[in-house]
C-alpha cells in the first residue's frame, strides 16, 4: 500500500511537471520562433529524462540496468550539448517567421517594465505580378511591325527603280518592234497592290498585247484540250477572208492559235541579248541582269539599298478576262492563264473602304508568313485573297480589333479547302486555285495549318 501511494504521488508530481513543461513548450514558439522552440523542447526533454531517472528506484546489483542507465545518461548529455550549439544561419527567405530584434541593453538604474510578448509580425507579402502574356492580336501586330514592315524610303526607292526600268524597256520595244502594237507597260504585283507583304523585292511588268477583236476569239478553258477552266486559248478567226499576215501577231501562231510560249521566247531573246542592261543599270544607279536560265521573263536588280525581282508578263484582255502569257509546263504551249489579280485588288479595297476593315492588313501578315515558310510559300498571293473574299461573305466584322479572330478563321478555312483539295475562285467557281498543287504539297500544308489552328503562334516563330 505504501509503495502504491509512493508511485501515485510520483505520477502526480510527474503530471504536474509535465503540465508545466507542456505550457512552456506551447508558448515557446510564440516567443522564440520555430527554431528556438525546437531547441528548448530538446533541452527540456533531456532534463525531464534526467529527473525521471534520478527519482526512479534503482535496481541494485543489476549490471545490465546500470549499463543501460549509463548509456542513457551519455545520450542525454549529448542531447543537452546539442542544444548549446548555435543554430546555423539561414537565408532570410527560408524562414517562415520574422526574426526578433534583440532588446537594447538597459542603462544602470533603469527598470524594465513588464509587457506582454507581442505576436511576431507577418512577413510582407510581395505579390509578384505575373508576366504579361501577349494576346494573339498583340503578337500579330508585333510580328507585322518587326518582320514585315519596310521603311517608306526603301519602298519609294524600289518604285522609282521599277518605273525607270519600265520606261527604258518600253522605249526599247517601241524602237525594236514598231510593227507590234504593244500597249503601255505598267507596274503590278506586291510592291504596288498593297495586298502582299510589305517587302520591296517583287514587282511585275505588265505588257499589254493589243489584238484586233475581229480577227481573234477566246476559247474557254473547259473547251480546250487540257479541260482546265483556268487556261484559255486565243484563236485566229476568218483565215479564209483574212489570211495570215493581216494581223501583226500572226508570226506567233501555232496552228490557229496565238502561242503564249512563242511570244515569250521572242521576248526572252530580246531581254538576254538585245538590251544593254549594264548601261541602263549605270544610268539608274544599280546593277540589272536578265535571268537566262528561267523559262519566265525575269530580271534581277541590285541597288545599294534594295534588291528587286522583276517578272515581265505579256497580257491580253478579251471578253472581260485578263489573260497572261504564263502557260503551264508541258507540251501544250498555246495556253493563256486567266489572272484575277486586278479584280482581287479592286474587290478587297472596296470591301475595306465600305466597313473600315482590316482585310488588307490580315493579307499582308498571311502573305508574309506564307512566303517565308518553306511548306506554305505556294499559298501566298491569290489563294489567300480568295479565302478572305469567301470569308467576307459570311463574316462581316473585319474591324482592326477582330484581326486575330479573322486571322485564325482564315487558317480554319484554308484547312477545310485543303482537305477537299479544292479552292474555288471567288470570281469564277469553275476554277480550282489548288489545281497546280501536288498531293504531297497539299498534305504537308494541311498538316502545318491544322497545327496552327490550335496554336497560331507556330506561324510567327522564326524559321
Amino acid at each position: 500500500m505504501a509503495e502504491f501511494t509512493h508511485k501515485r504521488g510520483k505520477r502526480q508530481d510527474d503530471s504536474g511537471l509535465g503540465s508545466v513543461l507542456d505550457v512552456l513548450l506551447a508558448n515557446a514558439r510564440l516567443v522564440l520562433g520555430v527554431s528556438g522552440a525546437a531547441v528548448l523542447a530538446i533541452a527540456t526533454l533531456a532534463v525531464k529524462r534526467l529527473i525521471d531517472r534520478a527519482t526512479s528506484p534503482r535496481d541494485e546489483g543489476d549490471p545490465k540496468a546500470e549499463q543501460k542507465t549509463l548509456e542513457e545518461s551519455w545520450q542525454d548529455l549529448a542531447l543537452i550539448k546539442a542544444t548549446q550549439k548555435p543554430p546555423k544561419k539561414q537565408r532570410r527567405e527560408d524562414l517562415s517567421e520574422p526574426l526578433l530584434s534583440p532588446a537594447p541593453p538597459l542603462a544602470p538604474g533603469d527598470a524594465r517594465e513588464p509587457r506582454a510578448c507581442p505576436l511576431p509580425l507577418e512577413p510582407p507579402q510581395v505579390e509578384s505580378s505575373p508576366p504579361h502574356c501577349l494576346t494573339l492580336q498583340e503578337k500579330l501586330l508585333s510580328h507585322y511591325s518587326s518582320h514585315l514592315a519596310v521603311p517608306k524610303a526603301q519602298v519609294v526607292l524600289a518604285r522609282q527603280l521599277a518605273r525607270g526600268i519600265c520606261a527604258e524597256l518600253q522605249n526599247f520595244l517601241r524602237s525594236k518592234c514598231p510593227e507590234l502594237p504593244f500597249g503601255s507597260l505598267f507596274l503590278s504585283g506586291p510592291l504596288l497592290d498593297g495586298l502582299g507583304a510589305l517587302a520591296a523585292d517583287h514587282v511585275h511588268f505588265m505588257l499589254p498585247v493589243v489584238l484586233d477583236a475581229t480577227l481573234w476569239s477566246l476559247i474557254p478553258g473547259e473547251d480546250t484540250v487540257v479541260r482546265n477552266p483556268r487556261y484559255c486559248m486565243i484563236k485566229r478567226t476568218d483565215l479564209e477572208y483574212f489570211p495570215r499576215g493581216h494581223s501583226p501577231w500572226d508570226k506567233f501562231l501555232v496552228g490557229q492559235y496565238l502561242s503564249s510560249n512563242a511570244l515569250n521566247k521572242t521576248l526572252h531573246k530580246m531581254l538576254v541579248a538585245s538590251i544593254n542592261w549594264p548601261a541602263i543599270g549605270s544610268l539608274l544607279g544599280g546593277l540589272i541582269r536578265p535571268v537566262v536560265a528561267s523559262r519566265e521573263l525575269k530580271l534581277e536588280v541590285k541597288h545599294d539599298q534594295v534588291e528587286l525581282s522583276v517578272a515581265l508578263f505579256p497580257v491580253v484582255e478579251m471578253e472581260d478576262k485578263v489573260l497572261l502569257a504564263a502557260p503551264p509546263e508541258g507540251l501544250v504551249e498555246n495556253l493563256w492563264l486567266e489572272s484575277f489579280g486586278r479584280a482581287e485588288v479592286v474587290k478587297v479595297k472596296e470591301l475595306d473602304a465600305g466597313d473600315s476593315g482590316a482585310r488588307q492588313h490580315c493579307l499582308r501578315i498571311l502573305n508574309g508568313i506564307c512566303r517565308s515558310h518553306p511548306a506554305l510559300h505556294k499559298l501566298s498571293g491569290s489563294p489567300l485573297v480568295h479565302v478572305v473574299l469567301h470569308l467576307s461573305a459570311t463574316s462581316l466584322d473585319w474591324a482592326e480589333g477582330s484581326l486575330a479572330a479573322r486571322f485564325q478563321q482564315v487558317l480554319e478555312e484554308l484547312v477545310g479547302y485543303l482537305e477537299k483539295g479544292v479552292l474555288p475562285s471567288f470570281f469564277n467557281h469553275k476554277v480550282n486555285l489548288f489545281s497546280e498543287l501536288l498531293e504531297e504539297e497539299i498534305e504537308e500544308m494541311g498538316f502545318m495549318l491544322y497545327r496552327a489552328v490550335a496554336e497560331p503562334e507556330l506561324l510567327l516563330k522564326e524559321k
